[in-house]
């Protein structure tokens, strides 16, 4: 870690854009230790059969019809970063082709430069795993990707006071269920795509679209508390202990970090994950699960904002 060079790069920033991405990858990994990727004899396999065995588990409990990416990646946290750069800027490209220009652009650059630096490290040193379903590709052909931050996992399991084995499992479980979403609803990155383009869009024209906004907050609670449901009908051992210290974990949190996880949204998809979990528990509770998939069938049968809340309103709505 080397936060001179790190503030070097950002300092340096250059180009014609907001965001000087180039610089903004290199001063986040001079912040970040990359963490070790010295995997021990058998890491490598135990990787692979814990994606295979949440795929056979996934599909057996949820009927989905799906596979993993064929990218499948044991990351360090620079090669994490490398990874996410190109989807933070295709993310934020509509929002600087509507971007006013500065007064002082050079100044704005490396303010901005400096504040995605932060927010890249930030995640380097904190994400444990990712399915990336590569929204606002270039083509529709790129290929989706499952990574696992391998020092991240094993800090956090040892910070857990959990077997680390298992621990990488139930991560597994937990990307490998967002796989099973985007594979069975090809739509589900389209419609993502649109709502995130038409939200950021009207508010870089200095309005907010707040159905756009809603619709997409809507999608992800759905792809999240889907998420929770097929891991906790498809993981093979136990969890809740996982789950209970990974929450208290999160809420202790020094004030510091509690303040990156505001502005990144990190409380917002944590309400998500749980928001989304009610809505399918009281589904599968009154139903069953294959009535919970029914959400995949098209856009048109993901749940509004206001079923969310109030799941026997969807219910009423699907089945007719």
């Amino acid at each position: 870690m080397n936060l001179y060079r790190s503030a070097r790069a950002v300092a340096g920033a250059s180009g014609d854009d907001a965001i000087d991405w180039r610089s903004a990858a290199e001063a986040a990994k001079a912040a970040t230790d990359p963490g070790s990727i010295d995997l021990e004899p058998g890491e490598a396999e135990a990787y692979a059969s814990d994606v295979r065995d949440a795929r056979a588990g996934v599909r057996s409990v949820s009927g989905l019809e799906f596979d993993v990416p064929e990218t499948v990646e044991i990351q360090n946290r620079h090669h994490w970063i490398d990874a996410n750069v190109a989807t933070f800027e295709r993310v934020m490209s509509t929002l600087e082709n509507h971007a006013n220009t500065s007064t002082f652009p050079g100044i704005a650059r490396t303010i901005n430069t400096g504040t995605m630096t932060v927010m890249l490290s930030f995640l380097g040193r904190n994400v444990l795993g990712q399915y990336d379903p590569l929204l606002l590709a270039d083509t529709p052909d790129d290929e989706h990707a499952l990574y696992f931050v391998r020092p991240n996992i094993l800090n956090a399991a040892e910070a857990l006071e959990v077997d680390a084995d298992r621990f990488r499992r139930w991560i597994a479980f937990h990307e490998v269920t967002h796989a099973a979403e985007f594979g069975a609803a090809p739509w589900l990155s389209d419609h993502l795509e649109q709502r995130m383009e038409e939200g950021i869009a009207t508010l870089s024209q200095g309005s907010f679209d707040r159905e756009a906004f809603r619709d997409l907050d809507a999608a992800m609670t759905v792809v999240e508390g889907y998420a929770e449901l097929l891991m906790d009908h498809a993981f093979d051992d136990e969890y809740e202990d996982l789950r209970r210290k990974l929450d208290e974990r999160r809420q202790g949190r020094g004030p510091l970090q509690q303040l990156f996880r505001r502005l990144l949204g990190l409380g917002l998809k944590r309400r998500q994950y749980e928001r989304g979990k009610n809505f399918f528990e009281y589904v599968v509770s009154t139903r069953d699960l294959e009535t919970a998939a029914l959400v995949w069938e098209g856009p048109e049968y993901l749940p509004s904002h206001d079923e969310l809340d109030s799941p026997e309103l969807w219910l009423r709505r699907v089945e007719r």
